[in-house]
């Protein structure tokens, strides 16, 4: 498939269904499942709030929160339909969809520079290239560890070149900082609080290589119930809007929430976290595009998937931008 023709299906293609045809007839709900993680702070903000709960509640449905301790969680979650809506990075998603989690993603939380490859303060590790034969940290179906592969493909090293430690991502920054591990494929605020409170250092960063925060919706749920996923992009417009007025306040419920000091919340909230752009477009679809080779090099998909479709059936534009045009009205 050539990429205009990918960018049309993703993009043009879908915004070709009618919003009536959106909020057709649901099933009775009675109860709304969603996640919330520290490494999405709208999504703490909302809960703090309580906003979704009071718009819900004039219809009977409560609001069940449960905490995703990384993309692999809130995608794991989602596949074992313990939640409705869920949030992971851009290409954690993919490759979820492309091995038969049938998600979508109708609103983007956020443009993170969210992960980094980090040693501790004494390491003798200076580049990529020097981890070679080393013992790193990361965490299977996540942003951090996707950045991994694709960093060590600027130096030449291949998976099979260090020696993989696969640690959910607070377990990685203590193994870490205890020595157990040569570095550490890290993700904010933890990465943050590890950078401040114990003067780790990050060896390679690169925004182009952290995909986007991508708020998913289990296929079946968007079908059955389109009407609750407008309202919770309403609710996550909401809180990014707070946060991008109150920065410093959303800082703070960062801190308290994910248990960090404040500067360590100002610093992942502040200088990491862009709120600007909460709408599925071509923009997403090429840093997808340009991200997902490595799935297949590293053979983390079957043979001959098509990626591009994947991605196209992946990113959809129909509720934000029904949400933002009506908001614009």
């Amino acid at each position: 498939m050539k990429r205009r023709s990918v960018l049309h299906g993703a993009v043009a293609g879908a915004t070709t269904l009618a919003l009536p045809a959106l909020v057709r007839a649901a099933d009775t709900l009675k109860e709304l499942r969603l996640d919330y993680a520290y490494y999405s702070p709208t999504s703490l903000v909302l809960r703090r709030f309580g906003w979704l709960e009071q718009d819900l509640k004039r219809d009977g449905i409560d609001v069940k929160w449960v905490l995703s301790a990384g993309s692999n969680r809130a995608l794991e979650y989602l596949n074992a339909n313990s939640i409705d809506i869920g949030s992971s990075a851009g290409l954690a998603a993919v490759l979820a969809r492309a091995n038969g989690n049938p998600i979508r993603t109708p609103y983007i939380f956020s443009r993170p520079e969210w992960t980094a490859l980090v040693v501790r303060r004494d390491s003798s590790i200076r580049t990529v290239a020097d981890l070679k034969g080393k013992k790193v940290a990361a965490t299977k179906g996540t942003d951090p560890y996707l950045f991994l592969l694709r960093a060590l493909q600027t130096a030449r090293l291949r998976r099979s070149d260090i020696e993989h430690v696969g640690l959910q991502h607070a377990d990685g920054r203590v193994a870490l900082e205890q020595g157990r591990v040569d570095a550490w494929a890290g993700l904010d605020p933890l990465m943050a609080a590890s950078e401040l409170d114990a003067g780790s250092r990050l060896i390679y960063r690169n925004v182009a290589f952290n995909t986007y925060g991508f708020l998913n919706v289990r296929e079946d749920f968007l079908a059955r119930q389109p009407a609750t996923v407008q309202r919770v992009i309403a609710a996550y417009e909401r809180a990014r809007k707070w946060t991008l007025a109150n920065t410093s306040e959303a800082a703070r419920i960062l801190s308290e929430e994910a248990k960090v000091s404040l500067e360590v919340a100002l610093l992942q909230l502040k200088l990491r976290t862009d709120l600007s752009n909460p709408l599925p477009s071509a923009e997403h679809v090429k840093a997808l595009q340009a991200a997902s080779s490595i799935l297949l090099e590293e053979q983390l998909v079957k043979p001959g998937t098509n990626l591009d479709k994947v991605i196209a059936d992946l990113v959809d534009t129909r509720f934000a931008r029904a949400q933002l045009a009506g908001a614009a009205a």
